[in-house]
């Protein structure tokens, strides 16, 4: 019998899952607990809806993060920072650092764990960084470390 998973089953299958399924199985375990409906056409249009809807969603998301990447590539952001006489930063540029100053400075909202940064910036000048912003878009973002 073909039944749709209603959530993630260890061994069986993933949520929204079509499988095979004995009768026995379906009837006594997967439709009595509510783990899964039968693979009718009602029930397989329903998924198929919301299939639809999952991945127009995420191409929505992929569209509004290449905008943003296009924006990120024709920015120079600039922070400034205390540094030493021979341009030794104090402390260094994190990426919630760079992260805060995108929203400042041009209202562009970035999760810091998506900034890619090995390790904090700590010399004066410009430094190319990635943005991992949807799977497949990656931004690069020039930044301007200057002595205030």
């Amino acid at each position: 019998m073909k039944v749709i998973l209603k959530s993630d089953i260890k061994g069986v299958g993933k949520k929204d899952e079509v499988i095979n399924a004995s009768d026995g199985y379906a009837r006594n375990f997967l439709f009595p607990k509510n783990l899964a409906v039968e693979a009718n056409n009602e029930n397989m249009s329903k998924l198929k809806a919301k299939q639809d809807s999952k991945a127009y969603k995420k191409s929505q998301e992929k569209e509004e993060a290449e905008k943003i990447a296009d924006r990120l590539s024709k920015i120079m952001l600039k922070i400034q920072v205390k540094s030493g006489a021979n341009g030794k930063i104090f402390g260094g540029v994190s990426s919630k650092e760079i992260a805060d100053n995108l929203e400042k400075q041009y209202q562009i909202k970035v999760d810091k764990k998506k900034i890619e940064l090995k390790d904090t910036i700590k010399t004066l000048g410009t430094t190319n960084v990635e943005i991992k912003l949807f799977e497949g878009v990656i931004a690069k973002l020039k930044i301007d470390v200057m002595s205030h």
